[in-house]
């Protein structure tokens, strides 16, 4: 592939742009110059740096992002910054796309990608792809109310029965809430506060840190993302329904 259309792929911007910034010096590979825009290279493995930022060739881009507090899943935010805003312009221009979405208020484990077939696989319902959350409740859980969640509850203006995968009572956190790990396999609007509320709880901070085989790592700190490897960073299995009280 010619070297001016591996960064026209990777998002660094219309063809003439990448060509005029390859052209201008901008462009490095191990260290060097690279200042012919139709010089013939292996994209695959291949990693550049442009304006001294090192960026590695990903056919179809997938990152994940640790989610920070007050910022929407929107490309046009309404109220609050947008999660796109955080991310590096060549992402935004090959548009990226959020994997499911999580609430302004509701922090962790976010996973983009430009990749349709992989997005339409990771959120279709049938998957029951596994998504993990770390829920502040107001008031202490009790086992009743977990064998509830597992047994399933009526939502407000929802005829259907909701049930969650697996719920754990992770006791008392350093924010003085109520700890509950609860793991889902669909995506209603605002499922886990509604689901805690119709148990007669209440939902104050919510934190999603696992995502298919996909955990949020310690060391991603809010508001930073890295690459993942591939499709198989986010595995489609099923949960299994478990209680610890």
């Amino acid at each position: 592939m010619k070297l001016s259309q591996i960064l026209f792929s990777q998002g660094f911007g219309a063809r003439r742009e990448c060509e005029g910034l390859i052209v201008s010096g901008h462009v490095k590979i191990a260290g060097k110059v690279v200042d012919n825009p139709f010089e013939d290279l292996e994209p695959e493995g291949l990693v550049f740096t442009v304006r001294a930022e090192s960026w590695p060739y990903h056919a179809k881009a997938l990152l994940m992002m640790n989610k920070p507090k007050g910022h929407e899943c929107s490309q046009k935010p309404k109220h609050h910054p947008s999660v796109y805003s955080l991310l590096p312009p060549p992402l935004r221009i090959r548009d990226v796309q959020s994997v499911g979405r999580l609430d302004e208020d509701t922090t962790g484990l976010l996973v983009f990608t430009d990749d349709g077939a992989l997005i339409h696989r990771w959120t279709s319902p049938k998957k029951h792809v596994p998504k993990v959350y770390e829920v502040g409740c107001k008031h202490p859980v009790t086992p009743e109310q977990v064998d509830k969640l597992l047994a399933g509850v009526k939502l407000v203006d929802d005829p259907a029965t909701v049930a969650a995968a697996a719920a754990e009572i992770t006791g008392e956190r350093p924010d003085g809430l109520h700890g509950l790990r609860l793991t889902l396999t669909d995506g209603k609007y605002h499922q886990v506060k509604r689901m805690l509320a119709a148990v007669s709880n209440r939902v104050e901070a919510l934190h999603r840190s696992g995502f298919g085989a996909l955990a949020l790592p310690a060391d991603l700190a809010p508001g930073q993302w890295r690459w993942l490897p591939g499709p198989q960073a986010v595995t489609p299995v099923a949960a299994t329904a478990t209680t610890t009280a």
